[in-house]
């Protein structure tokens, strides 16, 4: 069953039941290209933007009480999970999100047309474009959802990056003890400890969701009230300040208008920035994966100073194998995050004029990457840092047969001697401090001082004494 509409183009044919309606169904016969359609957030983040200006329109009587009170009992609806089926535009589809804006415009409409006693597809009671769309273009509508869609998830994500980093702290307090080699260029250094190790790790997470934190500021500024290109033609700064202030009361961000609309309407940078805000912490991120992968190698023929907790089998055909299933899967979130991330740089830099029109899949992927970092760092959390191991034994006996601790005899026998010792180990086998007593360079006292690895792990020449 179908109805018929009609828009400038003329006729066209609607789901009967749909309430969406002739723009929306237009762009779905258009744009039939990935199956994906809008994330939930910015679904949310849209019927907020109408909600608001909707009770801003009334405010300042140039939106009929009753069609005002409708339409936002209709946008309640839909934010509490009713009628997300309707929003039903792909991803990929006209510059700057038109479709989608008018997606969001039909749906309300044809619902509060419904609770107004209507029928869907009339539009003479609540219109799409002169009722929901009052004082709006798409070309304000779209940058401020894709802004508070990351500005309403941002504290989701900042959380679990700041667990994860509390997660690695704790291991580090409780593997301090642990003696170590360290390692650079994946060749032995110099003796630490485990704990100063997983140390690193929780500040670099900590770092990075500093950066998110800062970058989301940007998010903040809205351009809501710009209409088409910032000149806010059909609008009027008082609507402006009441609608930005109604989404501020909805979300408890607190939202400000644009310090130079046509900034925000030209430009996308702001989420350009949160995106490399989020690819840094994916990097970041993405490292420690790889160090817990190499760390935990084995458990016979590698390194296997860490155990990770064991999750799922690890082979079809290797019975007893067991993998490092989820570093594995936040080293493949990494990589799509960098993908999604170049993307929304490139069409961050493909906008023209008074305005960027590859916002749908800016969108998109900056909103997926969110979603993604976040949920991949809170798996890694449960369900392998908090159950990790310390091999102690396996740490110490690795350190032992290096040659890690030479490096503390540099600053009291000199680089040259001490490298030909290094080498000598390497190629007998012998220990740096059999080595050092066969040669007589000094002591076995003085010696055991300057090959202590416990003191080898604080700054200072090893050995030295006090002046």
């Amino acid at each position: 069953m179908h109805r018929t509409e009609r828009d400038p183009l003329g006729e066209f044919s609607v789901p009967a039941d749909a309430y969406y309606g002739i723009q929306t169904a237009r762009a779905v016969a258009n744009f039939p290209i990935s199956g994906f359609r809008a994330p939930a957030d910015l679904v949310v983040a849209t019927v907020l933007v109408k909600k608001a200006a909707a009770q801003a329109n009334a405010a300042l009587y140039r939106l009929d009480t009753a069609v005002a009170d409708a339409i936002v009992r209709a946008a309640d609806e839909v934010l509490g999970g009713a009628l997300r089926d309707q929003f039903v535009v792909d991803v990929y589809q006209a510059g700057a999100g038109t479709s989608h804006n008018m997606n969001a415009n039909e749906v309300l409409a044809n619902r509060a047309a419904e609770l107004l006693g209507g029928t869907r597809g009339e539009y003479r009671l609540v219109h799409p474009n002169d009722h929901v769309n009052m004082g709006q273009s798409t070309n304000d509508v779209y940058p401020t959802a894709t802004r508070l869609a990351l500005a309403m998830i941002h504290g989701s994500l900042a959380a679990s990056a700041r667990s994860l980093s509390a997660s690695f702290a704790k291991k580090a307090e409780l593997f301090e003890p642990v003696l170590k080699v360290g390692r650079t260029h994946l060749q032995d250094a110099v003796p630490m400890t485990l704990g100063q190790e997983f140390s690193g790790y929780a500040e670099c997470i900590a770092r990075g969701a500093d950066d998110i934190d800062h970058a989301a500021k940007g998010l903040h500024e809205l351009n809501l009230g710009a209409t088409a290109v910032g000149t806010g033609l059909n609008a009027g700064e008082e609507y402006a300040s009441l609608a930005i202030r109604n989404l501020s009361r909805y979300t408890g961000l607190t939202l400000k208008p644009a310090a130079n609309r046509f900034r925000v309407t030209q430009s996308m940078g702001d989420v350009v920035a949160y995106s490399g805000a989020m690819r840094r912490l994916s990097v970041e991120l993405g490292k420690i994966a790889s160090d817990l992968r190499i760390l935990s190698m084995g458990p016979r023929a590698g390194i296997s100073e860490i155990i990770l907790p064991a999750v799922q089998p690890g082979s079809s055909i290797m019975p007893g194998k067991v993998n490092p299933s989820m570093p594995e899967m936040v080293n493949q979130v990494c990589c799509q995050v960098t993908g999604c991330d170049v993307t929304v740089a490139a069409a961050g830099e493909a906008g023209q004029l008074e305005l960027n029109v590859m916002m749908p899949v800016i969108a998109w992927n900056a909103l997926h990457m969110s979603t993604i970092l976040r949920e991949s760092m809170g798996a890694l959390r449960t369900r392998c840092v908090d159950g990790i191991e310390a091999d102690a034994a396996r740490c110490r006996e690795l350190l032992d047969r290096s040659t890690a601790a030479a490096t503390a005899l540099s600053p009291h026998i000199g680089y040259a001697k001490t490298a030909e010792i290094a080498k000598e180990s390497v190629r007998t086998g012998k220990s740096i401090r059999e080595i050092v007593l066969e040669q007589g360079l000094m002591d076995e006292r003085q010696l055991s001082r300057i090959l202590s690895v416990e003191s080898m792990t604080r700054p200072g020449i090893v050995g030295e004494g006090k002046r």
